[in-house]
């Protein structure tokens, strides 16, 4: 994993939130014109259902309730076919035939996903970034789980991460920044994860993900998710690494990885803003530009302590 380091000075005339765009702190990575990511956000006053503090089951996840809730998602971001070509617009008749094999396939814990279509998207400051599309299908399974453990783990996530939370947006990342500014912490540490989804350890993240969720049927099916493999120009290729853009389960479980980073910097009294893996610490001087630096190292390749 390749960290990118750069210190700044800011000018103390600091902008208003009016007069900067979300998208400067976000990178434009919260943009998807094709349509999957944005299914991952989800107001925590909709999971009245579910269990937020004990043991959550495939069975919650399944319920009625849940599963049209994901639907309504899914039909809403619209987005592109996956592998298999289906449109949104076909699956809800493709669910009243197949639902109840689908459902026992995932209750049994035999379920397999299928890969992931590879599409290159623009960027906003020029090149181009990959996205990893699911079929409508998976992208139903995956934001009903993302949908039953979000609360799980939201509920201790930290006040500094911004990025695809419920009730949370870069407009409010930006204001927290001038704040630090106007208190004099006028040098910025920008610390961005080079290809941080692209590189993502599954063991590591796996890790994280089990110390609150317990049913081995819904870990063992986000696992294949993660490794459900990338098909591109008609070939696939087996995911060793990474969670791709592109499925309502990858902003959740690069937030669950970085969790780690967040409680580290708070620790260390670190006064930071984080927008998914763009990261920016305030500091009074140069002297601190290099917190975080090995730190982020050790956490990315499996050293840091939980």
């Amino acid at each position: 994993m390749k960290v990118q380091r750069t210190a700044t000075l800011m000018k103390r005339e600091t902008p208003t939130t009016k007069d900067v765009k979300p998208s400067a702190l976000a990178g434009g990575k919260g943009r998807n014109p094709i349509g999957t990511v944005q299914s991952a956000s989800n107001s925590l006053g909709e999971q009245g259902t579910l269990e937020l503090w004990g043991d959550l089951n495939m069975e919650e996840v399944l319920t009625r309730e849940n599963m049209s809730k994901a639907l309504k998602r899914v039909k809403e971001n619209k987005g592109a076919a996956g592998v298999d070509g289906m449109a949104v617009e076909e699956l809800e008749s493709y669910l009243k035939a197949e639902w109840p094999r689908i459902r026992k396939e995932l209750l049994e814990g035999r379920y397999k996903p299928t890969a992931v279509l590879r599409v290159m998207i623009p960027k906003p400051d020029g090149g181009e970034r990959p996205l990893g599309i699911p079929t409508v299908v998976d992208r139903l399974i995956q934001q009903a789980i993302h949908q039953a453990i979000s609360p799980i783990f939201e509920k201790d996530f930290s006040e500094s991460s911004y990025g695809y939370r419920p009730g949370r947006n870069a407009q409010q990342a930006v204001e927290a920044a001038r704040q630090y500014v106007e208190r004099g912490r006028r040098w910025v540490v920008d610390i961005d994860l080079e290809k941080f989804f692209d590189t993502v350890n599954h063991d590591i993240l796996m890790d994280r993900v089990e110390r609150k969720v317990k049913d081995e049927r819904i870990t063992k099916l986000i696992r294949r998710y993660l490794q459900a493999g990338i098909m591109e120009n008609g070939l696939t290729t087996v995911s060793t690494e990474g969670t791709p853009q592109g499925g309502p389960l990858s902003p959740l479980l690069s937030n669950i990885l970085l969790d780690d980073l967040d409680k580290e910097l708070e620790r260390r009294g670190s006064s930071f803003c984080r927008y998914a893996d763009d990261c920016n610490l305030y500091v009074y001087s140069r002297k601190g530009r290099r917190t975080g630096e090995s730190l982020l190292d050790q956490i990315l390749d499996g050293d840091a302590q939980a």
